[in-house]
């Protein structure tokens, strides 16, 4: 019967540690790739998928420390060393698991399920037009019909845009 339980101990701490392990060292670049694409369902889903694993897992990861202690009393090694060291680190880590990971996933994953309140940046052009966006527009000379009208007072004039949405024409004295 000692053997069923080491063997049901072993099996239970393989099949319920592991994915959570896994799905929680996972998360973080799941929620980076979410966040670098907002309107991407699947990146959500992504997460989603990964805190119900781990949510679902540390539940079951209950049943590790259960045929531990029957596997250990049935040995007679309730009082040995290396199982209260071993009993402190599974509770150190339950309760970072519980009191830190899930927790933190949980307030990550309803803020990236809310739309962001600042609008983003616009892209950046590519280096090819780096010498259109760098080069002053010098003088009188109308170009395209979106950029904002220019002071013509016989002096110089200068435009700057930084990116295509952003034109600004600044009158040099």
């Amino acid at each position: 019967m000692t053997k069923l339980r080491l063997s049901l101990h072993v099996l239970a701490a393989v099949l319920a540690i592991g994915p959570v392990t896994v799905a929680a060292s996972m998360f973080p670049k799941a929620l980076r790739r979410a966040h670098s694409v907002p309107d991407a369902p699947e990146a959500l889903a992504g997460l989603r998928t990964l805190h119900r694993v781990c949510r679902v897992y540390a539940g079951i990861g209950i049943a590790v420390p259960l045929f531990g202690f029957a596997t250990a009393s049935s040995l007679g090694v309730l009082g040995s060393g290396w199982l209260i060291t071993s009993i402190i680190l599974t509770a150190a880590a339950a309760a970072i698991l519980g009191l830190l990971i899930l927790p933190a996933q949980n307030s990550a994953l309803t803020a990236a399920q809310v739309p962001d309140p600042q609008p983003r940046r616009p892209p950046r052009r590519p280096a090819r037009d780096a010498h259109r966006r760098l080069q002053p527009a010098v003088g009188n000379r109308h170009r395209s019909n979106d950029r904002p009208p220019r002071l013509h007072h016989g002096s110089l004039t200068v435009t700057y845009a930084p990116y295509a949405s952003q034109r600004t024409s600044n009158s040099a004295p």
